[in-house]
């Protein structure tokens, strides 16, 4: 089982050209699985039915995993099966009948008017990392991209005539998107004046740390939280609240959904819909507090 499990695993790396971070966590259900099978002395996936996915499900709501994950884990396993039949390794898949937990839809959060601005004012544009910075944020909320995306960008993927990014988004899978004026003047005076003195061994990439090397995400992070702890903003947000905000404020202003989903590199128009909440809520919210008999 483990060197089908490999194949498996290999196949998602190179055929299916997944990211690192989709691996680990098929990785992660994998060996959950595994851990489960070999408790229940099963060695062959040929032996694996409907009834012991069934127990399977028990055993994963009583290791208190939250839907969420548990969701993730039997999907991992669906993809495993569908798998093993192409490969005719097995007939059947047991998990058709296997449902996953309801979820419960969390709107995402957004920053709104004076918390966005006080966020993007917070970099010191006296130094030469206050001005890579404020690129950072800036570049998050006028792009909506992930922050995975971002510290990929190389300076070939830009191109300053028609203001696009060419970005490698989940999959493998490439799109363009745009940027105005507001991060054009940003993105000139941090290429220009600030990135240069920071090249070590020629390296494409767009951000750079202090040393001359790519930015991971563990840096962002880092600096996105030192960012937030000097601003007002009181609720805990990362730099994907940017994205939020970014999709969330293109539908305020009239963006259609298809087009939103395409910026955002979104596979499936359902995962854009969750921002159609976002503006609804708010617009809720304005009228509340603005309209007199409202309140009343």
């Amino acid at each position: 089982m483990d060197k089908i499990i490999e194949e498996f695993i290999n196949y998602l790396k190179y055929e299916r050209m997944y990211s690192l971070n989709t691996i680990t966590s098929y990785e992660i259900d994998l060996s959950t699985l595994t851990s489960f099978l070999k408790d229940e002395n099963i060695s062959d996936f040929k032996k694996i039915d409907y009834d012991l996915m069934r127990k399977y499900l028990v055993f994963l709501h009583e290791k208190k995993y939250k839907s969420k994950t548990i969701s993730r884990k039997l999907s991992t396993v669906r993809s495993l099966f569908d798998y093993l039949i192409q490969n005719d390794i097995v007939k059947n898949n047991p998990m058709t009948l296997i449902q996953n937990p309801k979820l419960e839809k969390k709107l995402p959060k957004v920053l709104y008017n004076t918390d966005l601005e006080d966020l993007l004012s917070i970099p010191d544009l006296k130094t030469d990392m206050g001005i890579r910075d404020e690129l950072i944020l800036e570049m998050f909320y006028s792009t909506g991209i992930r922050l995975s995306e971002l510290i990929n960008i190389k300076l070939t993927d830009i191109n300053k005539y028609e203001k696009t990014i060419k970005i490698l988004g989940k999959g493998n899978k490439e799109r363009y998107v745009l940027y105005g004026k507001k991060c054009e003047e940003i993105l000139e005076n941090y290429i220009s004046n600030c990135r240069s003195k920071l090249v070590y061994n020629d390296t494409p990439y767009l951000f750079l740390d202090k040393k001359g090397n790519k930015l991971n995400s563990n840096k962002i992070h880092y600096l996105f939280k030192k960012i937030v702890d000097k601003s007002n903003i009181k609720i805990n947000i990362s730099p994907h609240t940017l994205r939020h905000t970014f999709a969330t404020d293109l539908l305020n202003e009239g963006a259609d959904l298809r087009t939103v989903q395409q910026l955002l590199g979104h596979e499936n128009l359902e995962t854009t819909e969750i921002y159609t909440h976002v503006t609804n809520e708010h617009l809720r919210k304005v009228y509340l507090e603005a309209h007199p008999r409202a309140r009343k």
